[in-house]
């Protein structure tokens, strides 16, 4: 079984390599998405001011991520699920579920009540696994991203 623990800055490269290599296994290493955010390399320093990112590690190995960030602009009441990738030996264990459950169970903690994502079709594996845990489409962005390329936006109230 693997450890969640929070985002430092030991596990940045390694988060940053299961991000842009996921995307780039689905085609989705599309300007405006995530694989070009500059904060994509440093997580540590961006969760340290806000938000919460956990790590999914295995006898040392850093096998995904996942958390939520206040984007700026969102509805009040809502944080964004944010960077929530698996390396492909870590899929179809459950560890997706337990990751989202976290941040969930962490940013309802916090006072959120409501979970917002933005995604991309070519991630359809994540979409399903978003619609399973109870996230809703809807119509438009939400909040300053500033992923661009992003075109499914879901919600979820926690």
């Amino acid at each position: 079984m693997a450890d969640l623990v929070p985002i430092q800055p030991q596990y940045n490269a390694a988060i940053a390599a299961i991000i842009r290599n996921s995307l780039a296994e689905f085609g989705a290493n599309l300007p405006g998405t995530v694989y070009f955010d500059p904060t994509t390399d440093d997580l540590a320093s961006l969760f340290a001011t806000a938000g919460k990112y956990w790590v999914l590690v295995q006898n040392g190995e850093v096998l995904g991520g996942g958390g939520w960030y206040p984007t700026p602009g969102l509805p009040d009441g809502y944080a964004e699920l944010v960077k929530l990738y698996l390396a492909p030996k870590a899929r179809g264990l459950g560890y997706g579920k337990l990751l989202m459950n976290k941040v969930a169970h962490d940013a309802l903690n916090t006072g959120y009540t409501q979970l917002y994502l933005e995604s991309l079709p070519q991630l359809h594996q994540a979409v399903k696994l978003y619609t399973q845990q109870g996230y809703t489409a809807i119509d438009a962005a939400l909040g300053e991203s500033g992923h661009f390329g992003c075109t499914i936006f879901m919600i979820k109230k926690l």
